[in-house]
């Protein structure tokens, strides 16, 4: 999963570097591949994150009650939907120093983590003493084997949402060639430290038939959390709580994200007209309002934790989301592949462009394959699940969903819903894609057809016609030569770099 989302935002690098436009994902498959698919994906990946908010909302509100569950829920629903919408109504700024907050406390724990999970598995605590690899034998790794592994894609998935979030930044950024080849080499550590270490810990840390993680009442139940069972495990009284509120932190920002993306989406595909015109009003300081209303609005759903009926909630809102990312990712390594075809087709040179994909094509088709397989493979593990037995029954067989909690297989109906729970977002994007294709009589874009100057920031004079605009031309061009003054002496600098200077900079 990792090396296929490195992949794929190489290629977004490129493609919004090239074409910062707003709502990149959908515009970009509008103009690559076929409109119809650009407004399936447009509202594909608007969904998401519009379902992702109340995803998120009602599972800070379980995070709470790892503390104290007597508490009413509603009540911190209320205050971190207030408090997600106040962000994003300071806008882009707003949002980035949020994040940027948020982010340090995630860092600072996820390193401190890493570093007492090394502790505690050489025995560094009393309690377990030295667990090396002890767990991988006994009950040992990749449960359910290959099956198994394919289960839990969907989850990886949901897992690195937002990395994407970049391309939506784009539009809105003042010099996104300098500022977005940072950010998008940046995933390669975000890759590295926060998920393949972490993950390696966790999975030396805690068996996979631990107690608390199959009993596990819903996706968001922190104490269930595998990061809050190791440091339990080895008898540590303070740093669960802590792991926790940071567990708690991320949570907000994820949903801060939602509002975030979904906003931008929605103001994006109303001014392509693939939605209500109303949702693409933009205030002098470029906040999409009525989308973040709109987007915030959604969030509501969030009071549903009060019923009884919680994770079914949470499995459904999951259901809408999981997948949809799968879509977006696979459709930006093929426009990607697209956008090059018809740049060679046009005579373009490679080096026209300011950031050029560091695995170049031969990574999108990497980055394309994968994601098809994990769809194939997603259909494969939804339609034959994985049985497992009821621990409250030995009669009943259960299976394990995207969202971490567990089924009945009792019956067709049982299978069917399963299924529909891990495999939702496949048949609304199919909706979406025929039913728009359907009514307007799109056609697949032509290689010939493709339009690889509009929304090009070196190529915005096209577009201008006011005297005012000449001047502002000239400076932007006399921008552009110091630019490319200063890459040439940059060039000329790393010529002369080490050898460990020049693979820092090529990474980071």
């Amino acid at each position: 999963m990792g090396c296929m989302l490195y992949c794929t935002i190489q290629a977004l690098g490129e493609l919004a570097v090239t074409f910062p436009v707003a709502g990149s994902f959908s515009a970009y498959s509008t103009r690559f591949l076929d409109p119809a698919w650009g407004f399936a994906m447009g509202w594909n990946y608007a969904l998401q994150w519009l379902v992702t908010l109340p995803l998120e909302i009602i599972a800070a509100s379980i995070t709470v009650g790892y503390w104290n569950s007597n508490l009413d829920r509603s009540i911190f629903i209320t205050i971190f939907l207030a408090t997600i919408v106040v962000i994003n109504l300071f806008g882009v700024k707003g949002y980035g120093e949020a994040e940027f907050v948020f982010a340090l406390f995630k860092v600072m724990a996820v390193i401190g983590f890493i570093l007492l999970g090394i502790v505690i598995n050489i025995g560094g605590f009393p309690n377990e003493g030295y667990i090396g690899g002890r767990f991988w034998h006994d009950p040992g790794a990749f449960n359910n084997g290959f099956k198994g592994l394919c289960a839990v894609f969907v989850t990886a998935a949901f897992a690195f949402t937002g990395t994407e979030l970049v391309g939506l930044a784009a539009a809105e950024t003042v010099n996104p060639r300098k500022s977005l080849p940072t950010a998008i080499k940046q995933v390669f550590w975000r890759i590295t430290l926060f998920y393949i270490v972490a993950l390696t810990l966790i999975g030396l840390l805690v068996p996979h038939n631990h107690p608390r993680l199959l009993g596990a009442k819903s996706a968001a139940d922190a104490s269930a959390s595998p990061f809050v069972i190791a440091i339990e495990s080895a008898g540590i009284a303070v740093l669960p709580g802590i792991m926790n509120g940071v567990i708690l932190v991320a949570v907000i920002s994820v949903g801060n994200s939602a509002v975030f993306g979904s906003s931008r989406t929605l103001a994006a595909l109303a001014d392509q007209g693939q939605a209500p015109s109303i949702l693409g009003y933009v205030d002098r300081r470029g906040r999409p309002l009525v989308a973040i209303l709109a987007a915030s609005a959604v969030g509501l759903l969030g009071y549903l934790a009060d019923l009884h009926q919680e994770s079914d909630v949470l499995n459904w809102l999951l259901a809408v989301s999981a997948l949809s990312s799968i879509f977006t990712w696979g459709s930006i390594c093929l426009a990607h592949i697209r956008f090059r075809r018809a740049w060679a087709a046009k005579g373009r040179s490679l080096h026209a462009l300011a950031f050029r994909s560091q695995v170049g094509v031969p990574g999108s088709w990497v980055g394309l394959t994968m994601n098809v397989l994990v769809l194939l493979a997603q259909f494969w593990t939804a339609a034959w699940p994985v049985p497992q037995p009821s621990s409250s029954s030995s009669s009943t067989t259960t299976t394990t969903t995207g969202g971490g909690t567990t089924v009945p297989l009792d019956s067709a109906r049982d299978v069917a819903e399963n299924f529909f729970l891990q495999y939702l977002c496949a048949p609304i994007v199919l909706a979406c894609y025929v039913g728009y294709k359907a009514w307007f009589r799109t056609h697949i874009v032509r290689v010939a057809d493709m339009d690889v100057d509009t929304g090009r920031r070196d190529f915005g004079y096209h577009h201008y016609h006011h005297h005012h605009a000449l001047s502002a031309l000239r400076r932007r061009e006399r921008k552009d030569e110091e630019e490319e003054a200063e890459e040439e002496e940059e060039e000329r600098l790393r010529r002369g770099w080490p050898m460990w200077k020049r693979v820092y900079r090529f990474l980071c």
